[in-house]
């Protein structure tokens, strides 16, 4: 593996497009589809756009190439917000976030951007209030569940989630 520089910078809406392609190359070549719910273009241009959800985007220095993108979404009340999963009070659950999707492309896989897209959504996030980071990973996706795992994020439960797919939902509380 070369040695390559990078940079994670916060991504507008007008990256929608950039986040979609990259998102839809890696679920191309993924072997197990099923693992990862592929956002499309106008899933994310509504997140990009309304400020319910925060773009971040590793850049490949040397060429200017995104790598890497990760979304997180802020799902306030909406039905969808993990915290009613897990009990959560209608004052604790607009301070949860979503650590909703991460795609790195096949060429720049095993520089570690999907946990520095991580590290910088989880800094942003917990520095603008939110209490609860939550994400969903399917049981089987050994690198997804270690990685979050290893940022300190707790498994609690497993259950059908998004229409019916198996999920594990993971928490982590990032303090008062």
């Amino acid at each position: 593996m070369e040695n390559r520089e990078f940079k994670i910078e916060k991504a507008s809406a007008e990256d929608y497009q950039i986040f979609a392609d990259v998102i839809q190359a890696a679920w191309e070549a993924m072997d197990q589809k099923e693992w990862f719910m592929a956002d499309n273009a106008d899933y994310t241009y509504r997140m990009l756009s309304t400020g319910k959800g925060r773009g971040y985007k590793a850049v490949d220095m040397a060429t200017g190439d995104v790598a890497g993108v990760f979304m997180a979404a802020a799902p306030g009340l909406e039905e969808d917000n993990l915290g009613y999963d897990i009990g959560l009070s209608k004052d604790e659950l607009p301070l949860v976030a979503h650590m909703d999707s991460v795609a790195v492309l096949p060429g720049y896989r095993g520089h570690r951007l999907q946990r520095r897209l991580m590290e910088a959504a989880e800094k942003d996030l917990t520095e603008s209030g939110f209490k609860f980071l939550m994400c969903t990973v399917h049981p089987d996706n050994r690198y997804s569940r270690n990685n979050v795992i290893s940022r300190g994020y707790e498994p609690v439960m497993v259950k059908e989630k998004y229409g019916r797919f198996v999920r594990e939902i993971f928490l982590k509380r990032t303090g008062e």
